[in-house]
């Protein structure tokens, strides 16, 4: 397992944030989404028996894991490993996924529209060799808003639903690989707004305690914080990356 971090997120309305486009209403659960973009239709199979047969099998790799992730976002009750274990094997098999089908990266990417609540993050090897334990739930409402329409992503720490604490910024996503970079060029505190420098978020997280150094590694390097994304759907949305402030 690399020395990074995978994280766990649920659908949630923020008020005054950009939050995904009305559509069907699901019941509310702590690993799911309250309002959903509008479906989409998977291209016609154009694979062969071998191939559909593989596929079958990848997809029910996905919704077994999924129904792990779910229960653990619901709960927040279940066995560590078994978590890991479920999003390693989801990790997987939506990346076995996105190579018999193209339109997955641009499928998720649509998914993700919308704010997302942060739910756990596993840590990273170390961490969890540190502190003995391998699931992390997020004490506070931390939320992830991404807005697809202009490509911008917020960063939020709320109380209720007020933002204490917010990141705003543009990112840029990798349709081969589902990588998502991003920069934050604005920070509000307690809804006082200012604009910062390109890179400037890294240096203030790391220094605060709010970010991870790791990150200001990357920006002294020339690059930018990202996570890999894993998957995002109707119900959770799941990411490898670096240590950052959410995750």
């Amino acid at each position: 397992m690399m020395s990074t971090t995978c994280m766990n997120m649920s659908r949630v309305q923020i008020p005054g944030a950009h939050n995904a486009p009305s559509g069907k209403t699901r019941a509310v659960l702590s690993g799911r989404r309250m309002h959903t973009p509008s479906g989409r239709c998977t291209r016609a199979a154009k694979f062969s028996t071998t191939s559909s047969a593989a596929t079958t099998e990848i997809d029910a790799s996905i919704a077994s894991a999924r129904e792990v992730l779910i229960s653990a976002a619901e709960t927040k009750a279940s066995d560590g490993d078994a978590v890991v274990d479920a999003l390693l094997t989801l990790e997987k098999s939506m990346r076995a996924k996105a190579k018999q089908d193209e339109a997955v990266s641009e499928e998720t990417l649509a998914q993700l529209n919308g704010a997302w609540r942060l739910v756990f993050t596993t840590g990273t090897i170390d961490t969890q060799k540190k502190f003995g334990r391998r699931i992390n739930y997020f004490p506070i409402k931390a939320a992830q808003c991404f807005n697809t329409s202009n490509m911008r992503l917020t960063n939020g720490i709320f109380i209720g639903d007020f933002a204490v604490l917010k990141f705003s910024g543009p990112f840029q996503w990798n349709m081969a690989s589902r990588k998502l970079e991003f920069d934050f060029t604005s920070i509000a505190v307690l809804g006082l707004k200012f604009d910062i420098g390109a890179g400037k978020a890294a240096e203030i997280g790391a220094s605060t305690g709010l970010g991870s150094n790791n990150n200001k590694k990357l920006v002294d390097g020339g690059k930018k914080p990202f996570f890999n994304w894993v998957s995002a759907d109707a119900d959770i949305a799941t990411a490898r990356g670096v240590p950052s402030m959410l995750g």
